[in-house]
């Protein structure tokens, strides 16, 4: 790796290496719970700065640590490190390698940065008033790696967690910081309308599982219109309808998929509610019989606020302007860590031409090291309000 201390004292250095970090991440992307490769790299690269690895049951992922004052708080930062089935559009000389693999989310991005923390981290490790531990996750496309970690007992002992994500639509040198809800919880769901199969000629023999499912979708658009307060926010999609097999035969069955997204678990409890009464009750009016599964995803991201006023002062501090984001839709897994200790996820300005999961999405590799300087400086803060026990904080933060 070189010199840590050429590394971390702005020489440049830094920047040059987490390049190539994300750049080779880039070339070699691997799924959900198939990151043997990118565990194994992970794995080096903190070896050569002198990191130690904690082994945890994990199949995939590294849970390493940076340890000050032996008898301190531990606080932690998150990667997530899987890449997503997308065939790679960018014609980047360090395009992905593998055919229908890409890091189409940026999840290189974030395991350089936090690698970055690290060396940072490590480099002032001495003064440090308790233990950083990293966690580089698996999963996180899957939306259960963070209930892998937690499994493993990684997060034992942790008083604080803190994780990012890039934004394509923030400039570089800004980072999205927000209290409260940042990202949205996610549920996935499928119907199956059963009817009764008949010539297509002879409608009246038989009950139609297309025109219910037709009526489904229709129905299903007014519980966010007209069951969620215009104060708050929510969807409900279908994204997927598929019935029959040919032209002139009315099928048996129809299957509906999509997802629900929502940002409080009250207004995420009702659209439940609401969405199988809207089922039941249209099929049944067509006398069609529906079936329901649920896929529940994530809670929502929620930001404790103490740590949110932390992630300011850090930005503040390393030069990045902070900038209150709009929430996202999208899902987070991080969510989960959040349930079990205080925790603060942010965006961080990346300049992208397209947003994530893109065929040709791609950052601006000059937020690299400015995200590196400001997770190692959340930590370092959050490790020293913690060891002071403020009074004015929960928990001492």
């Amino acid at each position: 790796m070189g010199d840590i201390a050429a590394i971390s004292a702005g020489t440049g250095e830094l920047q040059k290496k987490l390049v190539a970090i994300r750049r080779r991440l880039h070339q070699y992307p691997e799924l959900a719970y198939e990151e043997m490769r990118t565990t194994q790299a992970i794995r080096e690269w903190l070896a050569e700065a002198g990191i130690d690895v904690a082994e945890y049951p994990l199949k995939t992922g590294v849970v390493a640590e940076v340890k000050g004052r032996e008898d301190g708080p531990i606080v932690a930062l998150r990667a997530d490190i899987d890449a997503l089935p997308i065939q790679e559009e960018t014609g980047l000389p360090y395009a992905s390698t593998i055919p229908g693999r890409m890091h189409a989310c940026g999840h290189d991005f974030h395991t350089a940065a936090i690698i970055g923390a690290a060396y940072l981290l490590k480099r002032r490790e001495e003064s440090l008033k308790g233990t950083v531990r990293l966690l580089f996750q698996p999963a996180e496309e899957k939306g259960t790696g963070a209930l892998r970690v937690l499994e493993s007992g990684a997060l034992r002992g942790v008083q604080a967690i803190f994780g990012m994500h890039n934004k394509p639509d923030l400039p570089v040198g800004t980072v999205g910081v927000k209290a409260g809800a940042l990202m949205a919880a996610v549920d996935g769901f499928k119907i199956e309308v059963e009817g009764v199969g008949t010539h297509a000629a002879v409608p009246n023999a038989g009950i139609d599982p297309i025109v219910a499912a037709a009526h489904i979708v229709t129905a299903l658009q007014t519980i966010v219109s007209r069951n969620v307060g215009p104060l708050q926010s929510a969807v409900v999609s279908v994204t997927r309808i598929h019935s029959g097999t040919t032209w002139n035969v009315i099928p048996e069955k129809a299957v509906l998929e999509g997802t629900i997204r929502s940002f409080d678990e009250r207004v995420r409890s009702e659209i439940k509610s609401r969405f199988e009464r809207v089922v039941e009750g249209v099929s049944s009016g067509l006398g069609a019989k529906p079936a329901i599964r649920w896929y529940p995803g994530p809670p929502a991201v929620r930001n404790d606020e103490h740590l949110t006023e932390l992630m300011i002062h850090a930005a503040n501090k390393v030069g990045l302007r902070a900038v209150t984001p709009e929430p996202s839709p999208a899902g987070e897994d991080f969510a989960f860590y959040q349930r079990e200790l205080p925790g603060s996820f942010v965006f961080v300005g990346t300049s992208g031409p397209h947003e994530w999961h893109h065929p040709a999405f791609d950052v601006n590799e000059s937020a690299l090291e400015p995200a590196a300087r400001l997770f190692a400086e959340a930590a370092e803060t959050a490790l020293i309000r913690l060891s002071e026990g403020r009074d004015d904080h929960p928990n001492g933060l």
